[in-house]
């Protein structure tokens, strides 16, 4: 009796920790706008600042994928297909080597139903006293809404050269 008991205990805590835990993050992801906020927010830190990885599972679904697109030594565009958990281990090393903050310039969503598409521009900078980015590009973002919070589904990324510039209507209007 003892021996079927203690799977079932480690069970209970396991699932009460975790309820507690989305309790937490659940406020974070209830409109679009929060949930943005909150994948630029757990990724963004000084340096030597461990990020909050559980938190930036919670952000995605299961299945996400992280899309990076970038022009290959051949001058054609390609893109390599990253699951959350081998962002977590590449990015992990470099962000609390070398600090990484990444801030939305502007965002532009479009919305059918429990779907969404957010297409963020964005700078990246090592430190927050930086006044000019290392890198901008746009993220495209989609979501889904389940019945309680957005959860994303992808991120498809590239970022900004000389020529692929962003756009201006991806761009602040300058009478902000």
């Amino acid at each position: 009796m003892k021996n079927a008991l203690l799977p079932l205990l480690l069970i209970f805590f396991y699932m009460g920790g975790f309820a507690q835990e989305s309790s937490d993050y659940l406020p974070k992801v209830k409109t679009i706008d929060s949930t943005i906020e909150a994948l630029y927010g757990v990724i963004s830190g000084p340096k030597g600042q461990e990020r909050d990885w559980d938190f930036f599972r919670y952000l995605f679904h299961p299945e996400a994928r992280l899309i990076v697109s970038g022009k290959g030594e051949d001058g054609q565009y390609g893109s390599r297909y990253i699951t959350i958990d081998n962002y977590i281990e590449s990015a992990n090393k470099w962000m609390l080597e070398n600090g990484f903050y990444e801030k939305e310039l502007h965002k532009v969503i479009e919305r059918f139903g429990p779907i969404a598409h957010v297409f963020s521009s964005y700078e990246s900078f090592r430190t927050i006293e930086d006044e000019a980015p290392f890198m901008r590009g746009i993220n495209s973002i989609q979501l889904m809404h389940t019945s309680d919070r957005w959860m994303i589904i992808n991120i498809y990324f590239t970022q900004e050269s000389q020529e692929n510039p962003i756009p201006a209507k991806y761009l602040p209007s300058k009478s902000k």
